[in-house]
């Protein structure tokens, strides 16, 4: 396969939400109650939701800044690259990226709107789902065949919860994304169907995926109070192993077999040992009786999951291992991990040198992505138009430049002056 041949389909990418994404989709009696962004003393642009900061503005969102800049700390709308929050900006970046199409995990909200579900009330029910229809009307649905949509949950209510999947999934969403440890939240594990039960069943009934990214689970790591940010960013996806644990063990994966999970951003080479260990377990330990319906647990967790990664050259090397139908690959768009505007070559080269054939790229780069999303690539964009080559020839005039985050704010501020 050539290059530019590869079709490119990223599940798991973020947007840093415009400041004015609740104008359209909250009742005019609430719309003075909804999150705003606001300005602090020190310049700083915060979102604002009952009289708190809440979230974080642009968090990581370093993509086309010097590496030297990069770091957590939060960006202006001015300091960002305007693919970061502008849709149609973001479509041109994943032309010039050879990206046919995208899923974004939220930003101030938290990976599972933790920082909107801290709030219990109905107002925030009201809130969850007015970002819910902005994210599926506005920015997915300004380029329905360029999106995957995925909706936010009110974690902390569960007729909430099973209502709003079942609205977002009549308005073509299938996949929401959730906290990979709720009971760091202080929700009840995964492991207690009393509560969770009726969310698997109606995820379960309309076939919608539920993403767990990682990062909501950071403090189940406990490092050390001096140890440096280092720490956390390698060992965030040991996450997902913790939270396949609670899954494939627990009830949720044995009691619900249409149930599936995307294991966000976690990487695939910890699924080796794993399922390894699993195995060994689940034959060594007889005496413990689960059930796992006559299968072994390795089999059970690769008819629930699909794995993602960013970059994995070992475990790509082991992919029939890890479960080659369950890898789908992903950009991280605009984080520092994300691979921009380079992410052909990057992919290709990894997977050429891991020996996969044509048939395996397809797989990891669109195929089982699409499959488990239930979703269909080519309804308005022809396959062939679809490759990379295809599509960077609409991009030819993408500035790909690197700047420090101070010059884009002065052409931001020159474009406002301009009135563009």
């Amino acid at each position: 396969m050539h290059l530019d041949d590869m079709i490119l389909v990223s599940i798991d990418d973020h947007v840093v939400e415009p400041p004015d994404m609740f104008k359209n989709h909250v009742p005019a009696k609430y719309q003075d109650e909804a999150p705003k962004v606001i300005v602090n003393d020190a310049g700083i642009e915060q979102w604002l939701y009952k009289g708190r900061v809440t979230g974080n503005m642009g968090l990581n969102a370093v993509v086309s800044w010097p590496p030297e800049e990069w770091g957590m700390d939060p960006a202006t709308f001015a300091e960002m690259r305007p693919g970061v929050y502008d849709v149609h900006e973001r479509v041109r970046d994943m032309n010039r990226n050879g990206i046919l199409a995208s899923m974004c995990f939220p930003t101030f909200t938290g990976f599972s709107a933790k920082h909107l579900n801290h709030y219990q009330d109905p107002l925030t029910l009201v809130m969850v789902s007015a970002y819910n229809d902005w994210h599926i009307d506005e920015w997915a649905g300004a380029y329905p065949d360029r999106f995957i949509p995925l909706a936010l949950l009110p974690t902390w209510n569960v007729d909430g919860m099973v209502k709003e999947i079942h609205r977002v999934a009549a308005k073509g969403c299938r996949a929401v994304t959730m906290p990979e440890l709720p009971h760091l939240e202080g929700l009840p594990s995964y492991h207690d169907l009393g509560y969770w039960g009726p969310v698997f069943e109606a995820l379960s009934e309309t076939g919608t995926v539920m993403c767990l990214h990682i990062g909501s689970g950071f403090e189940v790591l406990r490092l050390a109070p001096d140890a440096p940010i280092d720490n956390m960013i390698v060992l965030a996806t040991q996450i997902s192993a913790i939270a396949a644990q609670d899954l494939l063990w627990g009830p949720a994966m044995r009691t619900y077999p249409n149930l599936k999970f995307a294991f966000s951003e976690g990487g695939i080479g910890w699924i080796p040992f794993f399922l390894d260990r699993c195995d060994r377990h689940y034959t060594n330990q007889r005496w413990l009786r689960r059930d796992f319906g006559g299968k072994m647990p390795s089999e059970v967790f690769r008819e629930h999951s699909l794995a993602c990664y960013v970059t994995d050259p070992s475990a790509i090397k082991m992919r029939d291992v890890v479960g080659v139908d369950i890898i789908a690959w992903e950009c991280d768009y605009p984080h520092s991990d994300c691979f921009w505007p380079d992410a052909p070559e990057r992919v290709y080269d990894e997977l050429n040198a891991g020996g996969a054939s044509d048939e395996d790229i397809n797989k990891i780069t669109w195929e089982n992505s699409c499959r488990f999303f239930g979703w269909d690539p080519f309804t308005a964009i022809p396959k062939e138009a679809s490759t990379v080559g295809a599509l960077r020839a609409l991009a030819t005039d993408v500035d790909v430049s690197i700047r420090p985050r101070a010059e884009w704010a002065r052409a931001y501020a020159a474009k406002a002056a301009a009135g563009v």
